[in-house]
């Protein structure tokens, strides 16, 4: 038999009999769903006793109990045998308050404690099971619960709205609002408003500290963690949905609070949670619009380095999860896999919490060149062919870091190293040429993985690089074709420089100063170098020869451009040269010739003129590796516990010398010669002291460098994917040689193998060399003693077959890393024919 539910009882009815009415109703279709009314014939849909029932868990089962509640849907009669059920756990207190927390769709620290401790005393979960699924399966539920008791710091409200551009209109109001009325010290009774938690218009109202604490309480229980589990499954698509559809963020800033709360499980990195939980939650927090991300990346940078590297190891460890677990290639790109890219979307707030909690330097930026660099005058041919350049306003900058105000260059110090944001086998499995192409369409479609390059190690952003100047390089010599068809004149297709080896910066000067005042674009084309009198077709080693010989003769210190320090082995701009400025945009162009045609130059510079090149101007930590004793000097100066001036007598004014020796003298402030440096203004003195060496002294000369190298990289992604010390090695390659990773990389042709007797005593012979043959012999095969990027496992040498045993000597094709290798008869003469090769080869025995 049915009873059907009133709800018309007493005509006026207070409200705490309300709330007694509706706890009793809740109990009975709960009961009814998961115990039934004890009659096997029943035929109420919604009874488990019905035939036809699909029993579900007690979490879907609360769930369902508070939908049948407000859908005023029938209940049945306790059957006889039933009798005394309801009446039983309405006497349970852990059932009694886990509904009142069902009615109030929120939780808080004490509540949870209080619900658990009354679970604990009856050994039976199911009351606080039941709470935290109804709750953290609830975007709304989760949004109210554990809100801050007192409102935050004026700090942490500085801290988490940034600019103040980045509030709209809504905020601002209930900002002025909370500044007339603020809130009370308890924040619940507000939170139906959305408005509430002491956390103002910065959408981060949650007390971060009272959720890791309740994690820690309720994690080591498994059924507990199972309803978590279960909760965000459910939680997941359903905040995808609010925020991709419906703008819920805009709406109630304080939604951030969800992904805060969520985050803190520290168990989200377990096997349960990677198969659906996980990356559905990913997905959804990558819907989350750009102010939304920049709150969430500026609340995560205070939480420390412990904190983040926890949800950076969760992310990682889903990535590695899904990359290892499928098999991806070709037509089945990881660039598809929703998992694989969620994760990555949010590791990039956490790349940015990283920056903002590290040591910063916002300020001490370069300058923009004065004079922009010239546009192509074949700009109107590229938009007829449809290649019309998409860069011409600068390269491309993530819209994240404009949000926040920071990039990766002005972070000196991050909370955790940039290498642990590396994910090496999802770089292994990366198919580097479809990416490119998604990165340059730009299509909300495809994603590119060069749009996150922190996730990204140096070989595979070079090799996203490499094609840039490729297509570069194809387009420009396509257009260049059409040009000769159109105006009926032949014209270059490639950069070709004829230089004469005895004249070779002359030579070098004025050819690519002519090209870069006539039309810079040609600087975009494929390198084709040619010396004069001499055979050879450039296939990249006579290339790589002619930027040898360019840098080995501007860098000679007869000629006066840079200064070298013998104890650091660097080189430095001469601030007293006599050279003019058009030698600086030399040698600027000639490293990003080398960076545009994959070649390595054998420069010397210290890390600042590459943070320099990036944007950013020398500060006192630059000295550290430029010029270590003065580095030392002024630390000890700001580090001194007497007094600067009775005991140091120092000024504002300082010597320098001349390129003749002449002492220099310098005021660093008007009339510096009468400014003592006390304690007080110690720091002014090193700060300008340190701008002086690193910037004012040397401006003419670095801008005409800047300029030079601009001229050939403005349209490049390098400012993009590469950080300062990631562009040092594009250019200088590591010197980090590790033989046994060639021999295991080498390949052979021409009837020899691995196992040949002639190799087999080739590799003894070269691991016997001192670094400096080995050197020699790198730069004999390759054109170049360094390592490539991602060292020498990454050079494919080829060693053939030249011939039976002979007095010649081994010969080399540069361009193409091999090396021929005549079959010698013994080991003596395989080793006397080989040093001598290597010693005497410069110019010689190059292809």
């Amino acid at each position: 038999s049915q009873g059907e539910a009133s709800r018309s009882g007493t005509p006026h009815p207070s409200g705490h009999q309300k709330r007694a009415a509706a706890k009793h109703l809740i109990e009975r279709y709960y009961h009814q769903l998961t115990e039934g009314c004890g009659d096997g014939g029943c035929s109420n849909v919604g009874c488990a006793s019905s035939p036809g029932f699909l029993r579900t868990d007690n979490n879907a089962a609360a769930v369902r109990s508070l939908e049948l509640y407000k859908a005023g849907a029938p209940l049945c009669d306790p059957h006889p045998s039933k009798k005394g059920t309801t009446s039983a756990h309405v006497e349970s207190s852990a059932l009694a308050a886990a509904h009142r927390c069902l009615a109030r769709d929120f939780l808080t620290e004490d509540k949870v404690y209080e619900i658990l401790a009354l679970c604990a005393a009856k050994d039976d979960y199911s009351p606080l099971i039941r709470v935290i699924g109804r709750v953290f399966s609830s975007a709304e539920g989760l949004v109210a619960s554990f809100r801050r008791t007192t409102p935050p710091t004026k700090e942490e409200l500085k801290s988490l709205q940034g600019k103040d551009e980045d509030k709209d209109e809504d905020e601002k109001e209930v900002e002025d609002q909370m500044e007339e009325d603020p809130p009370a010290s308890s924040s619940l009774s507000h939170v139906a408003g959305g408005e509430g938690g002491g956390g103002g218009p910065t959408g981060v109202s949650v007390d971060a500290e009272a959720v890791r604490r309740v994690y820690a309480r309720l994690l080591s229980n498994e059924r507990v963690e199972a309803a978590f589990l279960n909760a965000l499954v459910y939680l997941s698509p359903n905040v995808e949905c609010d925020l991709t559809y419906h703008n819920v963020y805009s709406r109630d800033p304080h939604y951030l609070n969800l992904f805060v709360i969520v985050m803190e499980n520290s168990n989200l990195h377990s096997p349960e949670y990677l198969e659906i939980a996980l990356p559905q939650f990913c997905k959804a927090m990558s819907k989350l619009p750009l102010a939304a991300l920049a709150k969430l990346a500026r609340l995560w940078s205070r939480q420390g380095a412990a904190s983040l590297r926890r949800m950076l190891e969760t992310f990682q460890q889903l990535i590695t999860y899904k990359v290892i677990s499928h098999e991806f290639g070709g037509r089945n790109l990881v660039n598809d896999d929703e998992a694989v890219v969620g994760a990555t979307r949010c590791l990039k707030i956490l790349y940015y919490a990283d920056v903002l909690g590290g040591e910063v330097d916002t300020g001490h930026n370069e300058e923009p060149d004065d004079e922009p660099v010239p546009e192509s005058s074949e700009l109107t041919l590229h938009e007829l062919l449809g290649e019309e350049r998409r860069n011409k306003k600068g390269p491309r900058v993530d819209p994240l870091e404009t949000e926040l105000g920071v990039r990766a260059s002005d972070c000196r110090r991050p909370l955790v190293p940039f290498e642990e944001f590396v994910n090496e086998p999802l770089n292994e499995v990366l198919e580097m040429d479809k990416d490119y192409t998604f990165f340059k369409v730009e299509t909300e479609n495809k994603f590119s993985f060069m749009t996150c390059p922190f996730i990204l190690n140096a070989v595979t952003k070079n090799l996203g690089l490499y094609y840039d100047n490729r297509i570069r390089m194809y387009s420009e010599r396509r257009i260049t074709v059409l040009y000769s068809l159109v105006q009926g004149q032949q014209l270059n297709p490639y950069l070709r420089l004829k230089v004469r080896r005895d004249h070779i910066i002359d030579d070098a000067l004025v050819r690519l100063e002519m090209i870069a005042m006539e039309n810079p674009a040609d600087l975009k084309k494929q390198l084709y170098v040619e010396f004069e009198g001499e055979q050879g077709v450039d296939e990249g080693g006579v290339s790589k020869e002619f930027f040898q010989l360019v840098v080995e003769e501007i860098f000679n210190v007869d000629i006066g451009m840079f200064t070298y320090d013998e104890t650091t082995k660097l080189f430095w701009f001469n601030p007293s040269s006599l050279e003019n400025e058009g030698q600086y945009t030399l040698i600027g162009i000639v490293l990003g010739l080398a960076i545009y045609n994959n070649c390595i130059l054998d420069v010397h510079f210290p890390m600042v003129v590459y943070r320099k090149l990036m944007g950013k101007k020398g500060t006192l930590r630059d000295l550290a590796d430029s010029n270590p004793v003065l580095f030392q000097s002024l630390t000890e100066l700001l580090s001194y516990e007497g007094s600067v001036e009775e005991d140091m007598m120092i000024t504002f004014q300082i010597s320098q010398t001349d390129l003749f020796g002449n002492p220099l003298m310098h005021d660093l402030r008007e009339n510096g010669d009468q400014i003592p440096v006390t304690n007080d203004n110690r720091k002014e003195f090193v700060a300008q002291y340190a701008d002086y060496v690193l910037n004012r002294t040397v401006e003419k000369q670095f801008k005409a460098f800047r300029r030079g190298f601009h001229m050939v990289t403005n349209e490049s992604p390098l400012k993009y994917l590469f950080r300062p010390e990631e562009i040092e090695l594009l250019i200088c390659g590591s010197r980090n040689l590790d033989f046994l990773a060639l021999e295991e990389t080498t390949e052979y042709d021409g009837g020899y193998n691995r196992d040949s007797r002639i190799i087999k005593e080739f590799w003894e012979t070269l691991h016997s060399f001192g670094d400096d043959q080995k050197r020699l012999f790198l730069q004999f095969t390759t054109g170049t003693d360094r390592a490539p990027v991602g060292g020498l496992g990454k050079l494919k040498m080829i060693i053939a077959k030249n011939g039976p045993d002979t007095e010649r000597l081994p010969t080399s094709h540069t361009c193409f890393n091999v090396l021929l290798l005549p079959e010698y008869g013994t080991v003596e003469k395989l080793r006397e024919r080989l040093l001598k090769a290597i010693t005497y080869a410069k110019g010689f025995g190059m292809l």
